[in-house]
């Protein structure tokens, strides 16, 4: 069975770029980013053989995009970092106390240490905690995101954000000495138009964050409890392991359908993001209509590595939550 399928006949000079895997997950390990993922998804991801797993190539776009891009990145910063900072006209003497991944005899009180994606891996309890970073520059973990204006807006991520760049600390201590981390969003679907017409709209495709860390205390208490609730659950029946929640979901918010005559009910009247405002229009028309609350979808379980065996998947399906193309 081969790893990948290819069902809407993507060219092939594309195709093997989407094919290529860069990280191969060891035994009994889980990285900074598999610590954020809903307890189902690590439990029962690990039950399908790697035979048995099969991903088409189209649902990995984005990854392989956002892959590329902090492999260009870190290109820059290994090869280019000098030529790249004379460019952009910062002078001479800080370019010479620039170090890219200096050794610890390298470094000087006036040295401004960058380090670039380097993997950690900690035993912790009978696990491998691993973790590679983005960057560091000077003490401060900062993290590329390539991403959508959306998730931008909505902030609905910032919370793994912290968490991610928190667990980062806790790996690389030595390194990582500041208590924030920043995290830059590269904007895949950003257009300028947009900033004319909206006054809300990100100003550039490039937007900033900066994020307090948690303390190395709270975050080893996070690995703790969430390698525990894994443990607890790693041999248990899919009835038995916790379901995700909307939020890990990715549900969207609900929307709630007015037909004006409730006899007709093919096409509604307006669509509202609130009850409030569809009841206000409910009885504005005379408390005659028809109000029909359509539950958010579900996106998650798209690019669940554990959708062929989830249980609750087919829930949602049935329930309509979950549409599949």
């Amino acid at each position: 069975m081969p790893k990948y399928t290819n069902r809407h006949n993507v060219p092939l000079a594309v195709a093997a770029f989407l094919a290529k895997d860069s990280y191969d997950k060891g035994e009994a390990t889980i990285s900074a980013t598999g610590l954020l993922r809903p307890i189902r998804q690590i439990v029962l991801a690990a039950r399908i053989e790697p035979e048995n797993q099969t991903t088409d190539v189209s649902d990995v776009i984005k990854s392989r995009l956002g892959t590329a891009i902090h492999d260009a990145l870190e290109y820059t910063w290994l090869h280019y970092h000098e030529q790249c900072l004379s460019n952009l006209g910062y002078p001479p003497s800080m370019i010479a106390r620039t170090l890219v991944n200096p050794k610890p005899y390298q470094i000087k009180p006036d040295t401004i240490a960058i380090y670039t994606e380097q993997r950690v891996i900690k035993d912790f309890h009978t696990w491998k905690v691993s973790g590679e970073f983005d960057i560091v520059i000077d003490g401060e973990v900062q993290d590329y995101k390539t991403t959508s204006t959306y998730t931008v807006a909505k902030g609905n991520k910032d919370a793994d954000y912290i968490m991610q760049g928190s667990i980062y600390r806790w790996l690389n201590p030595t390194i990582i000495t500041k208590d924030t981390v920043s995290t830059h969003f590269i904007l895949m679907d950003w257009t300028s138009s947009r900033v004319i017409s909206d006054s809300s709209y990100p100003k550039n495709q490039v937007v900033s964050k900066t994020f307090p860390l948690h303390s190395l205390e709270y975050t080893e208490q996070f690995i703790h409890n969430k390698l525990k609730a894994i443990q607890t659950v790693w041999d248990a029946e899919d009835e038995a392991i916790p379901f995700c929640t909307d939020t890990e979901l990715w549900r969207s918010d609900p929307q709630f359908k007015y037909y004006k005559n409730p006899d007709k009910t093919t096409r509604s009247t307006k669509n509202f993001d609130t009850q409030q405002e569809a009841i206000a229009r409910f009885v504005e028309d005379g408390s005659v209509g028809l109000i029909v609350e359509k539950p958010g979808q579900v996106t998650a379980c798209r690019y669940c590595p554990a959708f062929s065996i989830c249980k609750q998947k087919d829930i949602l399906i049935q329930l309509g939550d979950l549409v599949i193309s």
